[in-house]
Parts: structure tokens; sequence; C-alpha cells
């Protein structure tokens, strides 16, 4: 069945081109179904960012882990679970999934587990409290996470067999650029909120929220319009994982990709010791928090359509500039900590970090996009595989790191941090254009 006409013009709106049929590096059967799947997949990613919004590991799950009165301790392991959680195993899952000649399926079932998980989180916080409660959210996060990384495995390899090269990376940007709309309006309630006492009633109601959103996302990915592909057969999961990394010796593109990647991670890892330099600067302001969120949510809403539309030109390039702006971003924020110069304004540091999170939206839309156009095929399932589960452990590395580096000193921190980022750009120029 073929796209409407109401379908071919919003997709051809979205796209901003006169041809929006350019079908390449995909089935030519697949061809007549882009623009739908395009539409379809925007719509699915926005409804998970929503959720992933209403479940927010920084935000809502602290807040819900004090209101319940649970140990102190547990809210160091949401961020770490939620991330490494989701791409450490991923390696093992790629066995089952490359299987699959038809693997939006896989992502459903991601995303319905993920709806569960978030709903029985919010009858936990219902019906528990204290340490029971804190352990049982903090075990269905892992599981959570689990299932995140079932979806994510699946989800850059429909990608890649619906939607041809030059249009994915506006598939990412689109979705960014809604959730960061939707983090804008979260942000707004949190700071008309402050002081409330329904702190558990609001929270509740967001898990619930949540869980409804990743339900409908895990219905709605099954109307992708995908047709069977390459799928390859047995062995052990594990034992063939194994195998893969040999993808990492072997593929000396793949491998730079990977390092570049890690190095990159410098504009995730410095955002919470900006958020921290504002405690430091500006203690007993309230409303600070809703202003970091608020930046965040801006800067996705306004940046990630550009940088969809830069990554299909050059998803390489995309890396480098965004590296070079959170690297010098760091250095800006490290002299006026130095130095102790206008830190101490409100708006100073949220500014600061909208341009970060600019940044940082760049280095996730090209990135993606990047390892997308690296490959065919399960190739392109293996490389996603293999290189979330490095990161996934680099993750949990430097996240142990950065108990050591916080005792230098934020800004010093910020700074160390920031220097990677610079290799990080290094790397990514020497990487291979493949758009």
């Amino acid at each position: 069945m073929k796209s409407s006409s109401l379908t071919q013009a919003l997709y051809r709106k979205l796209l901003n081109e006169e041809d929006a049929r350019v079908c390449k590096s995909i089935a030519p059967e697949a061809c007549h179904e882009v623009p739908g799947n395009f539409l379809r997949l925007i719509f699915t990613h926005f409804l998970s960012k929503l959720g992933d919004a209403c479940a927010n590991p920084k935000i809502v799950l602290p807040w819900l882990l004090e209101s319940l009165a649970a140990p102190a301790y547990l809210l160091g392991f949401l961020v770490p679970i939620r991330e490494s959680g989701s791409l450490l195993p991923q390696l093992v899952l790629a066995s089952y999934v490359r299987r699959l000649p038809i693997r939006k399926y896989a992502w459903s079932l991601g995303a319905l587990l993920q709806g569960v998980c978030v709903l029985a989180m919010a009858a936990v916080a219902m019906l528990l409290e204290g340490a029971a409660a804190g352990f049982s959210i903090v075990g269905l996060l892992v599981v959570f996470s689990l299932a995140r990384g079932l979806s994510s495995v699946a989800a850059k390899d429909v990608l890649g067999k619906t939607i041809p090269k030059k249009r994915r990376g506006r598939v990412n940007g689109w979705s960014a650029s809604a959730a960061g709309l939707v983090t804008v309006v979260l942000a707004v309630v949190l700071i008309m909120q402050q002081g409330s006492d329904n702190e558990l009633k609001s929270a509740t109601l967001l898990l619930i929220l949540a869980g409804g959103l990743w339900l409908l996302a895990a219905f709605w990915f099954l109307r992708v319009k995908e047709y069977a592909g390459e799928v390859s057969g047995g062995g052990n999961a594990l034992t063939e994982a194994i195998k893969r990394l040999n993808i990492l010796i072997n593929d000396a593109p793949f491998r730079r990709f990977v390092i570049a990647r890690a190095l990159l991670l410098c504009s995730a890892l410095t955002a919470p010791y900006y958020v921290a330099l504002g405690q430091q600067h500006l203690s007993g302001q309230s409303a600070l928090l809703g202003y970091f969120i608020l930046a965040s949510g801006l800067a996705s809403l306004l940046s990630a359509p550009f940088w969809g539309r830069f990554a299909d030109v050059s998803s390489r390039r995309v890396m480098i500039w965004a590296a070079i702006i959170s690297a010098g971003l760091g250095v800006v924020v490290f002299l006026l900590d130095v130095f102790e110069v206008g830190l101490a304004q409100l708006f100073m540091l949220p500014l600061l970090y909208f341009l970060l999170t600019v940044a940082h939206q760049g280095v996730r839309v090209g990135r993606k996009t990047y390892v997308v156009d690296l490959a065919e095929g399960n190739r392109r399932t293996d490389y996603v595989a293999v290189s979330n589960s490095v990161i996934g452990l680099v993750l949990l590395l430097m996240g142990a790191s950065g108990v050591l580096a916080s005792n230098l000193g934020y800004g010093a921190a910020i700074l160390a941090l920031s220097m990677a980022g610079v290799a990080g750009a290094f790397m990514a120029y020497r990487l291979p254009e493949v758009g």
C-alpha cells in the first residue's frame, strides 16, 4: 500500500526539498513506503522520548525515592543503571535480533516491557515506602534498562532498512526536537510547583503517563512497513557476541568511531558539573533547577532539527563541531570558576548549560546517524551492538572516576573532560565520510 497524498505532502514539508523520494541503500520494494515510515518513526520516537522525559532518572525517580523515604545511597545507582544497563547487554541481544527477518517486533517488545516496568514503579509508589519501595524501584529500573537495550538494537536496524541515507538524521532530529518541547513544558510545571506538598502524587502521575506512552509507542511501531531482511543462524548468543568483538580489531574505521564516541561522552558527563557549580554559586535559588531543565529542553527543541539536517550532509562534521563547541564551553566555565566571574548571576550557568546541550544534541544526532550509515545489513546490527556495549562499560568506568575528579573541584573536572572532547574531535576528524 503506497503512502497517501497527505503523508507525501507532510513528508516533503519536513524534508523541505523538491524531490523527497530519493531511495538509496534500502530495498527497492521499501522505497514507496518511505514517506509513511518516516512519519511513523518520528511519532514513535516522540512517544518514547516523551516517556523518557516523564520518567527522567535525573529528576522524577530521585524525586520519587526522596518522597518515599528510600535509602539515600540508592540515588547514586539510578543514572548508571539507566544508561549502562541498556548498553552492556546489547552485544548478546544482537545475536537474537539478527535472526529475525522482521525486527520491529523486537523494538515493540522492548517498549512494552518498559511501559510495564514504569507502571509497576507507579504501583510501588502507591503501595510501599522506605527501603522496600527503593529496592523495588531500582530492581524495576534494571529490567527497564535491559528492555531498553533490546529496543535500541532493533531501532537503528529498522531505521536503516526503511529510511534511505540523507533522510535518517532528520528522523532523529525531529523526534528529539519534539522531546525538547515536552521537556520545556515539564520544566515550567516544575518551576510552578516549587514547594508543593504533592510531590509523591505528581511523581506517581508522571510515571503512569510515561507507562501509557511506552505502551502506545509499542503499538505504533508495529505500523512501520518493514520488509524481511538478512538473517544469520545460530550458535550460542554469548559465543557469537564474543566473536563479534573482532570487529574492533579488524575494522579500523569502526574502531576509530568507537574511540571517538567514547571521548565524546564529555558532552554528557560534564552536564552534572554545570548544575553542581550552579548550586555552589547560587545556593538558595529554588528555581535554579527548573531553569536548567528549561535550558535543556529549549536546546533540544531548537537545535535538533538543525543537527539532523547537518548530519544528512556529513554526520562526521557534526561530531567534530559539536565536540569543539562542548570543549570550548568547558574551558570558558573553568576560567569563570577560577576567576570567580559571572557564575553568581542567576542566568549565566543555565545559559552555558543551554549551549552545552546544543552541542550534546549534535554529538547524539551525529554519532547515531554515522553508525547507521557506516554499514549495511547485519553488519549495522553488529556495529550498534558492539559500540553500545563498549560505551556501556566506559560509562561505568568513567562514572567511578567521576568521584575522584569531583575532589579536584567541579571546574577542574569540567576542564579535564573537555580535553577528552578535544581528543574526540580529532578522532572524528580521522573518520571517513559515509554519507
